[in-house]
């Protein structure tokens, strides 16, 4: 097993989300390869909160491994501060040639059971915010050599989500969006994928909603190290993918996932089958 340790060090990536989770692991795992961080979110330093992380602590763990990493607090519902943190990102290092849209809300409910204000949130955060950050970035992308936009969203291969449809609408919205992308900006050589993860993920969004036990869950890493994957690829080439995290592993070589999960349980691939039902793993 040969995974990709590409060499990051001349990039700089804007991830959202990245106080805790997956973003959390993005911004680390990247950073270990030499790439620069903007942290973004919506937890500081100053707040009152009881939830660990914050901006401020992932952009510090950065800077230990080496890299420079800006905290910038970012609400994606604000059109004014998204289009405010993307110019500060690119004032600030020159350029930014990775952006990966991470940061999302999530309630799992019937549609009977979500009030509008709830849709509106999710709709909001996960639409909307990946549409203001891509349009936000766009145009720098297109101009700069090997770019990337990714987005943290599943395939779209399904037409309906009982009982999570609301979630599951704002989750392809995001997928529909990048795809979108990826042809708008195909002559630009910037390569725009989705990523998702096969299994659930132990996060704190996973142990509210209580989406299965630990004997279910992988840690962040599985996702991290798929995403490098991703990025040791020609972005001219790679563009206009969905991508599982299990199937880019398998492809560099993994056969035993075991490393990755939270006990000695052996994860069903319940994050798939959120949105694809009928999903079976490589034989």
């Amino acid at each position: 097993m040969a995974l990709a340790n590409p060499d990051l060090s001349e990039s700089t990536a804007f991830i959202t989300g990245t106080t805790r989770g997956i973003g959390k692991q993005l911004a680390l795992a990247l950073a270990d390869h030499g790439c620069n961080v903007v942290s973004t979110g919506k937890t500081t330093d100053g707040d009152e909160t009881e939830l660990a992380g914050s901006i401020e602590q992932t952009a510090r763990e950065v800077r230990e491994r080496g890299p420079e990493s800006l905290a910038l607090e970012l609400d994606l519902r604000d059109e004014d501060r998204v289009e405010t943190v993307v110019d500060e990102a690119i004032d600030h290092f020159g350029e930014v040639d990775i952006v990966i849209n991470n940061a999302s809300a999530i309630q799992l409910a019937n549609i009977a059971d979500l009030p509008a204000d709830r849709f509106d949130l999710l709709t909001d955060v996960n639409v909307r915010g990946s549409h203001l950050v891509a349009h936000s970035f766009a145009d720098h992308l297109a101009g700069q050599e090997g770019a990337w936009l990714l987005s943290n969203s599943p395939p779209i291969v399904t037409d309906r989500s009982p009982g999570k449809a609301p979630y599951a609408w704002s989750k392809l919205g995001m997928s529909f969006i990048t795809l979108s992308l990826a042809e708008e900006l195909a002559s630009d050589g910037v390569g725009c994928n989705t990523f998702w993860p096969v299994t659930t993920i132990d996060t704190r969004a996973s142990r509210y909603f209580e989406l299965g036990t630990e004997d279910d869950w992988r840690t962040p890493e599985v996702v991290s190290d798929a995403v490098l994957e991703i990025l040791a690829r020609d972005p001219s080439e790679c563009t206009g993918n969905s991508f599982y995290d299990e199937a880019l592993l398998r492809e560099a070589g993994v056969t035993d996932f075991s490393e990755y999960n939270v006990t000695d349980g052996d994860p069903a691939p319940m994050s798939a089958r959120m949105f694809d039902p009928e999903f079976q793993r490589e034989a």
